[in-house]
C-alpha cells in the first residue's frame, strides 16, 4: 500500500509540476520574446550539466535513507551522515555560484550567439543562474532524502506549491513588476530559497530523535564513497550522452534557434517525467526487497514498474509523436512555431520512451548498489556516440541531433538489458522484452497511427481538443490492455466498482 500511496502522491505532484512548467511556456514567449526564452533553455542545461558536482550524494542519500527504515542505520547515524552530506552541498553550492557569476561575462560574449538582447543582459541572467542551481543543489539533497523515507505524500504538497509559486509567480513578476529575463530568474532563485527551508524542515522532523546533536562526520562517508564515487562516475557519462547535442546545438545556434529545440526537448521531456512517479515510489521499494533479498517479490515489482511505465510513456508518447503538431499549435497558438517544432519534437519523444524504459533497469541496479555495468557500458557509449552526435549536428543541425539521441537510446536499451539480466533476475528477461516493452509500446503505435487516419486535419479548437483527448484516451486504454499487469489491476477495479453497484 505504501508503493501505491506514494505513486499516487508523486503522480498528482508530477503532474501538477509539468502542468506549471509547460502550461505558461507559451506566456513566457511572448512576454520575454524566443530568444530570452533560448536562456532558460541555457538554464537547464546548466544545472543539469553542473549536478556533477554533487559528487553522486544525490542517489546515495536516497539509497541510505531507504536502507534506514529497514535497520540499515540507526538513527544517530543516519543524522550524522544527512549532516555531513548537507555541509558538503553547501559547499558546493557556493562553489557553483561563485563559479558561474565570475565566468558569466565571458559565456555571454565567447558561447551564446545573442541577436537582440545585450551581452549584458545575457550576463547578468547567468550570474544569477549560477545561484539559482546552487540552490537547487541542496534542494536535491532534501528531495531524495525524503524519497528515501518514503514520505512522498508530504514531498508531493511541498512540491504542489514551489510548482504554482514557480510558474504562475513567475507570470505574476513579469506582468506586474518587470517584463525581463534577469526578473524572471531573480524570482527563480527565491522560490529556490524558499524550497530550500521547507524540505529541510521536513527532512529533519521526519527522522527519529538521537542520542545527541548530528555532527560531521567522516565515518559514514566512509561507508558509501564507493557507491557514490560509482553513481557521480556513471552520472559524468550519462551526461555526455545525453547533453552532447544540446552543448554542441547551444554553440552553432543563435539563440533564437536553440529555443527551438529547447521548446521541442521540454515537450518530449514531459513524456520522460511520467515514469519519474513510479520510479520514486519503487526505487525505496526495490532497495528493501534486494536488502531483505526476496527475489520473488523483487521481481513482481520490477515488471509491474516497466509495465505501468510503458503504458503511461509509450501511450502519451506515441500520441504525442504522431498528433503533436496538433496539439502544439493549440498550446503556442502559434502555427509557424509549431511546424518548426514539432519537426524535432516526434523524433525526441521516441528517444524520450526509449530512455524512460530503462529506468526500472536502472534503479533495480542502484537498488543492488551494482554501477560497475553501468558504468562500463556508458565508457564505451561515450567514445563511440559523441563524435557521432557532433558529426550529425553539425552535418544536419536540429534533425541529426535529434535522430542521434533516438539511436542512442536504442542501443542502450538493447545493451544494457541484455547485460543486466545476466546477474539481477536472469529469468525475467524474456518477459521484460516481450510482456512490459513491446506489447504495450506496439499496441499503442498502432492505435496512434490509425487514429491519425481516422481524425480530420482541419478542426476548430473546441472539436479538435475533443477529438484529441478521445484519441489520448483510446492509445493509452489500448497500450494499457496489451500490458498483463495493468490490464489485471483495470479488470479488478471494475469487478470492484460493480460489486459496490
Amino acid at each position: 500500500m505504501t508503493v501505491r500511496r506514494n505513486v499516487i502522491a508523486n503522480y498528482l505532484g508530477q503532474g501538477w509540476t509539468t502542468l506549471m512548467g509547460l502550461a505558461f511556456i507559451p506566456v513566457y514567449i511572448r512576454l520575454l520574446g524566443i530568444e530570452a526564452y533560448g536562456l532558460i533553455g541555457i538554464f537547464a542545461l546548466l544545472q543539469t550539466w553542473l549536478s556533477l558536482l554533487d559528487l553522486g550524494l544525490t542517489p546515495t542519500i536516497s539509497r541510505e535513507m531507504a536502507r534506514f527504515t529497514v535497520g540499515g542505520h540507526d538513527p544517530q547515524s543516519i543524522r550524522d551522515l544527512l549532516r555531513s552530506v548537507e555541509i558538503i552541498t553547501l559547499g558546493l553550492a557556493a562553489l557553483v555560484s561563485v563559479g558561474v557569476w565570475a565566468s558569466s561575462a565571458w559565456l555571454a560574449a565567447n558561447w551564446l550567439d545573442a541577436e537582440s538582447l545585450s551581452a549584458n543582459a545575457v550576463a547578468n541572467a547567468l550570474a544569477i543562474m549560477g545561484a539559482v542551481v546552487g540552490l537547487r543543489f541542496v534542494e536535491s539533497i532534501y528531495r531524495s532524502s525524503i524519497v528515501g523515507l518514503q514520505r512522498q505524500v508530504a514531498l508531493n504538497a511541498v512540491v504542489g506549491v514551489v510548482a504554482t509559486l514557480r510558474g504562475l509567480g513567475a507570470v505574476g513578476i513579469l506582468v506586474w513588476i518587470s517584463p525581463t529575463i534577469t526578473a524572471y530568474f531573480v524570482w527563480q532563485g527565491i522560490v529556490s530559497a524558499i524550497t530550500v527551508g521547507a524540505l529541510g524542515i521536513l527532512v529533519h522532523r521526519s527522522l527519529p530523535p538521537s542520542t545527541r546533536t548530528s555532527r560531521v562526520s567522516l565515518e559514514p562517508l566512509r561507508e558509501v564513497w564507493r557507491f557514490a564515487a560509482g553513481t557521480v562516475t556513471l552520472t559524468f557519462l550519462g551526461l555526455l550522452l545525453s547533453q552532447a547535442d544540446k552543448v554542441i546545438l547551444s554553440s552553432i545556434l543563435s539563440l533564437s534557434a536553440f529555443a527551438i529545440y529547447s521548446l521541442a526537448y521540454t515537450g518530449a521531456s514531459a513524456v520522460r517525467l511520467l515514469a519519474i512517479p513510479i520510479d520514486q515510489a519503487v526505487f525505496p521499494r526495490l532497495t528493501q526487497l534486494h536488502q531483505e533479498g526476496d527475489q520473488r517479490g523483487l521481481a513482481h515489482l520490477y515488471h509491474r514498474a516497466t509495465q505501468y511505465s510503458a503504458v503511461l510513456m509509450g501511450g502519451i508518447g506515441l500520441f504525442l509523436a504522431v498528433f503533436g503538431r496538433e496539439v502544439l499549435v493549440l498550446w503556442t497558438q502559434d502555427a509557424a512555431l509549431a511546424d518548426k517544432t514539432y519537426a524535432v519534437l516526434w523524433i525526441l519523444v521516441i528517444g524520450m520512451i526509449l530512455n524512460g524504459i530503462m529506468n526500472t533497469p536502472y534503479y533495480l541496479q542502484m537498488a543492488a548498489g551494482w554501477t560497475d555495468l553501468l558504468v562500463r557500458v556508458n565508457a564505451v557509449m561515450v567514445v563511440m556516440f559523441v563524435p557521432l552526435i557532433y558529426v550529425l549536428a553539425q552535418t544536419f543541425g536540429v534533425t541529426g541531433a535529434a535522430a542521434s539521441w533516438v539511436l542512442l537510446n536504442l542501443v542502450y536499451a538493447v545493451a544494457v538489458a541484455q547485460l543486466m539480466h545476466r546477474r539481477l533476475l536472469p529469468s525475467e528477461k524474456r518477459d521484460w522484452y516481450t510482456k512490459d516493452v513491446l506489447l504495450p509500446l506496439v499496441a499503442a503505435a498502432a492505435t496512434a497511427l490509425l487514429l491519425k487516419r481516422i481524425v480530420p486535419a482541419e478542426l476548430g479548437i473546441l472539436p479538435m481538443i475533443l477529438a484529441l483527448s478521445l484519441s489520448l484516451a483510446v492509445t493509452v486504454t489500448v497500450a494499457a490492455v496489451a500490458a498483463e499487469y495493468v490490464r489485471a489491476a483495470l479488470i479488478g477495479q471494475l469487478r470492484l466498482a460493480f460489486r459496490r453497484a
